[in-house]
């Protein structure tokens, strides 16, 4: 008699040690930014928009877009409206809230604080005089939005690399400030090369690389030597899931890749492991890396082992239009 073969029963599947690394996926900068948008539909309704993704992960523009979010890349696509108009977590140019200002429509600023210290920066260092250095990556929605804080020429910008060749015009005048989302190991190298040869040019007191970028990447180095492979649960688009790659490959993992869902798992670049490294990008929202989790567990007996490295309690106070919607 012909049947449907049983499921195996999980002592056939080969044993798979999972490490999953804390702190991972949503920060404080992140988690604040998707309350604003999801706080604005609730209080004032449908249509939200949305200058540029609000965070770097599809799964959360998906999220917002279905309820009732309306994302664009500039404000010329905004019809003249009175709904909320939203700027991302990775801040703006100031020309942006001047021409809202102009066209009168309502804001709502996402920006990461973070992201805003550094612009705070970037102004301060530029009035006392200094010719502004920025470590980054080219074209990077952070990157255009701290440029944009200063003055047309005010700023050059360097691609993130451990050997700068970015000569300051000015170097006993100069300073430098960097993306929040950076190798925390690159930004040093790049900093002390430039220190060495250029001994008088200004370096951020404390880094600009976020809190949550450090945690990160420390918990990927406490586990990436003992993993056989690492997923770093994250979008394309995200610099900090990128680097995330990057360090758990300069960490010893032998093979780590960046993947969105479970649907985008190649699997055979995971036959014959037995110890999975798993993190997650801090715009990564931890139901996808449930799910990642539960896709190697229909196929390996999956031990979960969780890394905690720090523990993070920080927490932004939303824009002052929203603050009694959450205490509602």
């Amino acid at each position: 008699m012909t049947g449907t073969p049983p499921t195996p029963q999980r002592s056939e599947r080969p044993p798979l040690t999972v490490y999953l690394a804390s702190p991972r996926g949503f920060c404080a900068g992140v988690d604040r930014a998707i309350q604003i948008v999801e706080l604005a539909l609730e209080k004032y309704g449908a249509p939200v928009y949305v200058r540029h993704a609000i965070v770097h992960n599809r799964y959360v523009v998906e999220s917002l877009e279905a309820k009732g979010a309306i994302f664009v890349e500039e404000l010329d696509e905004i019809p003249e409206t009175d709904a909320p108009i939203v700027f991302s977590a990775h801040g703006v140019p100031k020309a942006v809230p001047a021409d809202a200002r102009n066209r009168r429509m309502f804001m709502l600023d996402a920006t990461c604080p973070l992201v805003s210290k550094v612009h705070i920066e970037a102004e301060r260092l530029f009035d006392h005089g200094h010719e502004i250095l920025l470590i980054g990556h080219a074209g990077h929605p952070e990157v255009v939005g701290t440029t944009g804080q200063l003055p047309p020429g005010a700023s050059r910008s360097r691609r993130a690399r451990t050997r700068p060749l970015l000569r300051p015009r000015t170097p006993r005048s100069s300073a430098v400030i960097t993306q929040t989302t950076l190798s925390v190991d690159d930004t040093r190298d790049i900093l002390a090369v430039l220190q060495t040869r250029f001994p008088d040019i200004v370096v951020p007191r404390k880094d600009d690389i976020c809190y949550a970028t450090t945690n990160r990447q420390d918990a990927v180095k406490r586990i990436a030597a003992q993993c056989d492979a690492m997923i770093v649960v994250g979008s394309p688009n995200s610099s900090n899931s990128l680097r995330l790659v990057e360090v758990a490959q300069r960490a010893g993992c032998p093979q780590a890749v960046l993947v969105e869902r479970r649907s985008e798992i190649d699997w055979s670049q995971f036959e014959n492991i037995r110890s999975l490294g798993v993190t997650a990008g801090a715009s990564a929202p931890e139901v996808l890396v449930d799910s990642i989790i539960d896709a190697f567990a229909e196929r390996f007996d999956v031990a979960v082992q969780t890394v905690t490295t720090a523990e993070e309690t920080i927490s932004f106070k939303l824009p002052r239009p929203l603050r009694d919607t959450t205490a509602a």
